[in-house]
């Protein structure tokens, strides 16, 4: 039990750590470099203008880097294969309890992760560079969503075929057997968990919530003796706590489409794997949020003759728009994601030691 948890807990200090300490350098390249928008203001999935955002953020756009995303995927790929190699190098019983990459845990999540990740960072290099075809640069929609088709498939292909896994569990109820039909489910999450990305809009906001969620999902693959994957999540969470402490008000620098892409990418193919991807509304309730407020204004402007539900979407940006400040924001929605992480984290484990 005690070397279980220093494996989980132990990889998560070293990871936030290298966060902490490579900081000053990704500062120094990312301002050296002028790797941030040279132009503010943003278009709305509809196509159209968002003046009400425009007006909120033209002073934050323009001179505060992106990319920072980096900050979290080479923390955490740093500190994996740290383990990997101490217990190659120096193969002792104790190097080998606490190395933590597994073909049946933390493959696919890592795959997964460097794929986002990669990807996101081309989306952001080709914006602050202004090339590209999206907008004022970067990757277009279709491009990245194609990607995360892709890799979702690839993801499911695996569980399905690799891991022999056709069906999820119910909480209270019981397994649901998809069959052919879990590789299209597993697409559709990964694409949905996505589109929540957007949530990184508020200095600060994004690193709390996705901290709370893998944090959670951590505790869950934990309490079901999935060790490798809860240490892998600590990880997750130790390298976004390090990149939160250089992104609360005032940031200084964003966490963009190199931290979002990989981590949302990765949390479907966790929540997967702890079986527990249908307490996802709960412990990602703010991403769904997030979602859904997008998906609802753009049908209200549709179906309603141009009205709108909300000053602005996504709904932490309306909030900002009825005055509240965005440093409000941003403390709200961390203690509602910490308060539904702990829900969904019982809901699991209750729910699904019921079945078993």
């Amino acid at each position: 039990m005690i070397i279980n948890v220093a494996k989980v807990f132990l990889p998560s200090t070293i990871a936030f750590t290298i966060g902490i300490l490579s900081a000053p350098l990704l500062t120094h390249f990312l301002y050296k470099h002028k790797m941030w928008k040279k132009k503010a203001g943003k278009i709305a999935t509809d196509g159209r203008e968002t003046p009400i955002f425009n007006e909120l953020h033209k002073h934050k756009e323009v001179g505060t880097p992106k990319m920072g995303g980096m900050l979290i995927w080479s923390s955490v790929l740093l500190t994996i294969f740290l383990f990997y190699f101490l217990s190659k190098l120096f193969p002792t019983e104790l190097t080998t309890k606490l190395n933590f990459l597994s073909q049946g845990q933390t493959w696919l999540p890592l795959f997964t992760l460097v794929v986002g990740s990669f990807i996101g960072l081309i989306d952001d290099f080709l914006e602050v560079t202004g090339k590209g075809g999206y907008l004022a640069g970067g990757l277009s929609l279709k491009k990245r969503l194609l990607v995360v088709t892709i890799t979702g498939l690839i993801g499911g292909v695996w569980f399905f075929y690799r891991l022999g896994v056709s069906s999820i569990l119910i909480p209270f109820a019981g397994e649901l057997e998809l069959g052919h039909l879990f590789i299209p489910l597993f697409i559709a999450v990964m694409l949905a968990l996505y589109s929540g990305g957007v949530i990184d809009g508020i200095d600060g906001l994004a690193g709390g919530v996705f901290a709370s969620i893998f944090a959670a999902y951590g505790g869950i693959a934990f309490f079901q003796n999935q060790i490798d994957l809860a240490a892998f999540c600590a990880v997750m969470a130790g390298g976004i706590l390090a990149f939160l402490w250089f992104n609360i008000p005032p940031a200084r620098f964003y966490m963009s489409e190199t931290g979002t892409m990989g981590l949302t990418m990765t949390l479907a193919v966790v929540a997967f794997l702890t079986k527990a991807v249908m307490v996802l509304p709960i412990i990602a309730f703010p991403l769904l949020a997030t979602t859904l407020s997008d998906v609802i204004q753009l049908l209200s402007k549709r179906f309603r003759n141009g009205k709108k539900i909300f000053e602005i979407a996504p709904v932490h940006h309306h909030f900002e728009a009825i005055g509240w400040p965005g440093y409000k924001v941003t403390m709200r929605y961390w203690v509602m994601s910490i308060v539904l992480a702990i829900f969904g984290m019982i809901v699991a484990l209750v729910g699904l030691q019921q079945i078993y």
